[in-house]
């Protein structure tokens, strides 16, 4: 007799037999949404639909309009992708590259260039493997039987991060004739992917996808700048030989990682002193505005900054947005009541241009003096400040490249930076590290260490501040003069103890759960390395400690 378990669908309690896939029950139960259900939670754990009910469980099924969801469909979109190339040109090496934006991905091919055409072909191709409504397979492998798999299908970005690992089975995806390690839950069926759009870009291909909403975006924006920094940034990597979490693990294993961290330092303080070099060539310059998102690290990169001017004779002098909030009684409010500190309104943007344009006629102004703990400013409490002869003002924020902040100033008088995390490091050729979660992990371990903010608090707060950087930086990214990215090639692995630390004490019935397991998982991959190897002035040490700088 088969053993029932019981289950809560969607807030309804059910009797269902002991091995039923999750796509078996929803076609009695149907998902309640208006977009069709990619996986579901599964007790606190993201599922595909293939997956098999053996325990009792608490079960939320998802689409595109959950972030979980939205992970499945861009996976399995790209799924889609790799084996319309593989069908078409099996030779070809395609390999994923950075976000273009919230929805779109771009793919290198290497050694060829993209166009019109090729773009067309494959977008034909994906199309029919979609119309054909293939279903997407999920096999568990030995790891010996794995890499032996993927070795004959010369995929050994694959195979190595297979033997670096611990584990003694992986889960292997297969799509017509594609495999890859299933990093995360896809698809059950092609079918289910049914909005896209793939367009040629630079030398490859951008796919973009809908939005939560189900609607796809018409066309990607000229980039040039964000473009050129992957550029750079590949570079750089091809330089130290990393590409994959498997080329970082070996320079572990085999005592590479010491030239590998000092190289990636190095050639982060040259793009450092090439700035500096910009700045002092471009005459009249007198406001350098740094912005950027949440744990890019613009403390430390402004410092460093400051200190690459002074070899020029330039004496940069600070200016802190903080201390022109509002009083907390005139700042904007979230929803539900709680102050918005992350919108350029909550900021006293007349008074701060009025200093601004005094500042730059060499005129006094008097600063005020921001408290944070009960959020006022005395008007008796300021800071005299004027610019000398050889001095620049700095100015750091999160809006820093918005205009309105600074109209008062003229364009020539400023130069504008953005700083952020661009993570170009994949887990292998075709599952790429998302960029939010590296500055994620650093702003829990910082928030643990410092701020007295525990992993669940952070992760909780985590969406409020994505949200606040889409709506208040990333538009106004490529009106920048220039983007410095703050991403290191080894920084995950020096991440590692910490974040893996501070995320197991995120109690098992918290919200934030489901998240820390998923970045505890992704840290698996990686072998750690000790912090003694970093240098006292590194861009990371503003989240793990012992800097010599001080904030």
């Amino acid at each position: 007799m088969t053993k029932k378990l019981k289950v809560i669908l969607n807030g309804v309690p059910l009797s269902v037999d002991t091995g039923i896939s999750l796509e078996t029950l929803l076609s009695d139960h149907p998902h309640p949404g208006k977009l069709p259900a990619l996986g579901a939670i599964v007790n606190k754990s993201s599922k595909g639909l293939y997956y098999v009910l053996n325990t009792n469980s608490e079960i939320e099924t998802i689409d595109l309009s959950h972030r979980e969801g939205m992970d499945i469909y861009r996976r399995t979109a790209s799924m889609i992708l790799y084996a319309a190339v593989r069908r078409l040109y099996p030779q070809m090496k395609l390999t994923v590259g950075q976000s273009m934006s919230s929805t779109a991905y771009f793919f290198d091919i290497e050694g060829e260039r993209a166009g019109a055409q090729f773009a067309a072909e494959v977008s034909k191709e994906m199309k029919k493997i979609i119309s054909d409504d293939v279903p997407i397979e999920v096999d568990w492998l030995s790891a010996e039987e794995a890499i032996e798999l993927f070795e004959r299908v010369n995929a050994y970005d694959k195979s190595r991060l297979i033997n670096q690992m611990r584990n003694s089975e992986v889960p292997v995806a297969h799509l017509c004739d594609y495999v890859g390690i299933q990093h995360g839950p896809l698809a059950s069926h092609t079918s289910l992917i049914n909005t896209f759009s793939l367009e040629p870009y630079e030398h490859g291909l951008v796919l973009v996808f809908p939005d939560d909403n189900g609607k796809l975006a018409k066309g990607i924006p000229p980039q040039p700048k964000l473009f050129g920094v992957y550029r750079e940034t590949k570079r750089w990597n091809e330089l130290v030989k990393t590409r994959h979490v498997a080329d970082l693990n070996d320079h572990c294993v085999n005592g590479g990682i010491s030239d590998l961290i000092k190289v990636t330092e190095a050639l982060h303080e040259k793009k450092i002193a090439s700035i500096s070099d910009y700045v002092a060539e471009r005459e009249g310059v007198k406001l350098l505005l740094v912005a950027g998102p949440s744990s890019s690290g613009k403390t430390t990169f402004t410092k460093r900054l400051s200190i690459q001017l002074k070899v020029h004779g330039i004496e940069p002098v600070a200016i802190s947005l903080d201390d022109y909030y509002l009083p907390n009684y005139e700042t904007p409010k979230h929803e539900d009541g709680t102050p918005n500190f992350e919108t350029i309104d909550a900021l006293d943007v007349p008074l701060l241009n009025r200093h601004l344009a005094a500042l730059m006629n060499g005129e006094e102004v008097n600063v005020p003096v921001y408290h944070f703990n009960n959020g006022s400013r005395n008007p008796h409490e300021t800071k005299p400040l004027r610019l000398k002869e050889g001095q620049i003002l700095i100015m750091e924020g999160i809006h820093g490249l918005n205009r309105d902040l600074s109209k008062s100033v003229p364009d020539h008088a400023k130069y504008k930076i953005y700083v952020s995390a661009l993570t170009q490091l994949c887990i292998d050729d075709h599952s790429r590290i998302f960029t939010t979660d590296t500055r994620l992990c650093r702003r829990i371990i910082r928030d643990r260490l410092f701020r007295g903010t525990n992993a669940a608090e952070t992760i909780a707060m985590w969406s409020s501040v994505r949200n606040g950087e889409a709506k208040y930086i990333f538009p106004f990214q490529e009106d920048a003069d220039v983007i410095f990215n703050s991403a290191f090639i080894y920084e995950h692995a020096l991440l590692k103890p910490y974040a893996e630390r501070y995320l197991m004490e995120v109690d098992h019935n918290h919200p934030s759960f489901m998240e820390a397991s998923r970045l505890v998982r992704f840290f698996s991959y990686f072998i750690p390395i000790l912090e003694s190897e970093i240098p006292p002035n590194s861009l990371l040490r503003e989240f793990i400690g012992k800097s010599s700088f001080k904030y």
